[in-house]
């Protein structure tokens, strides 16, 4: 009688219901956790995400079935509600006054968006439909919470390994960024040093995110969550009445909503669906797009360089992609070391924060022609 209750537990077990996918599934949490932690490679979403992939490949757990807990959090993925809570978190955050100071960044920001557009042509040719292209070219805007989003509208089933590739090459911008800037930028132009940007009123500063998110929304009207989120946490910012919801959206809110959304990512990806040939072939994209995406910003810079008779330091350009602002401090790294007495952060700033709304303008444009 106890020996066959023990058998009976053991059935029942996990343990015993362990497949292959579970257990490669697991050794890959255990890789993410370690990167998170060992190398703090983007922690702050790379940690949920990798417990929620734990979680999601523990046998008969239930956590993901309807009634557990990574269900219920998964809704607010599901139905776009937490991507747009993260940009409202960002927009509180994001000091647009470098971009208004030099409005000539919009153009570096969006020539990072190349990537994007390389990305889809190559998976197409590779055999994804348009659909699945889109979502998974717009890892070369370097915005995590952008690619879940349009990712969602059109192929869900991709999210696992979009997601993941996403915050995984964001995290390695210190690693990806300055070859590709050393090789397609000369000594000379490395060295530029640029002429302090002006003073930025408080009346430009708080019209800007309501004139974006007008212009926008009008425009694409499927960006207007993105966007309308990321101007209204910038609004609470700028305008200095609402000090308690700026610092809610900036700490409080934007915490919670990571963690919900880290682990309701890693929660998607399930061993029986996330170990197919097509997830290697968008990580290898990823990195296409990602790296493209450095290129057209760095090709843009040399442009502006010629252009305003070496005024502008082509260093900035690989700033247009998203990642703020970490994109922006490789831009400066950079510089500084052609030029020790270089300072390239606050001009580098411009084309970040113009990354942002370029990678959401192209989930809009991707989103109003695929979905």
């Amino acid at each position: 009688m106890f020996v066959d209750s023990l058998v009976s537990i053991w059935k029942e077990s996990g343990f015993a219901n362990l497949t292959w996918q579970h257990f490669v599934m697991l050794g890959v949490a255990c890789l993410l956790i370690y990167l998170a932690i060992g190398k703090e490679f983007e922690p702050l979403v790379l940690l949920p995400i990798a417990f929620g992939v734990l979680l999601a490949n523990l046998p008969l757990s239930g956590l993901t079935e309807e009634g557990g807990l990574l269900f219920y959090l998964s809704k607010g993925l599901e139905f776009n509600i937490y991507p747009p809570l993260i940009f409202l978190g960002v927009g509180a955050m994001t000091d647009f006054g470098p971009l208004l100071a030099r409005p000539s960044s919009l153009f570096l920001g969006a020539a990072a968006q190349l990537g994007i557009v390389i990305a889809y042509l190559i998976a197409v040719l590779l055999g994804f439909t348009p659909q699945e292209a889109a979502a998974i070219g717009i890892i070369g805007g370097a915005d995590g919470p952008t690619a879940i989003f349009t990712t969602n509208k059109l192929a869900s089933h991709l999210l696992p390994a979009i997601a993941i590739a996403a915050y995984s090459y964001m995290a390695l911008i210190p690693m990806i960024q300055p070859p590709l800037m050393r090789l397609l930028t000369t000594e000379k132009e490395r060295s530029v040093k640029m002429e302090q940007l002006r003073q930025v009123s408080k009346v430009e500063k708080i019209c800007f995110p309501i004139i974006v998110t007008i212009l926008c929304a009008m425009l694409l009207p499927s960006v207007a969550p993105l966007i309308g989120m990321l101007m209204l946490g910038n609004l609470f910012r700028e305008s200095g009445v609402v000090g308690r919801l700026s610092d809610t959206a900036q700490n409080a809110l934007i915490n919670i909503i990571t963690i919900f959304l880290g682990l309701s990512v890693g929660a998607k990806a399930a061993g029986t669906t996330f170990l197919a040939p097509q997830t290697l072939k968008i990580i290898c994209l990823g990195l296409v797009a990602f790296s493209f995406s450095t290129v057209g910003g760095i090709l843009m810079g040399k442009l502006m360089y010629w252009l305003s008779g070496g005024k502008v330091n082509p260093l900035i350009g690989s700033a247009g992609v998203s990642a703020v602002p970490m994109a922006a401090r490789v831009s400066q790294k950079e510089g500084q070391r052609a030029n020790p007495s270089n300072f390239l952060l606050m001009h580098a700033m411009g084309p970040n924060v113009a990354g942002v709304i370029g990678s959401a303008v192209m989930a809009g444009l991707l989103i109003s022609l695929f979905g």
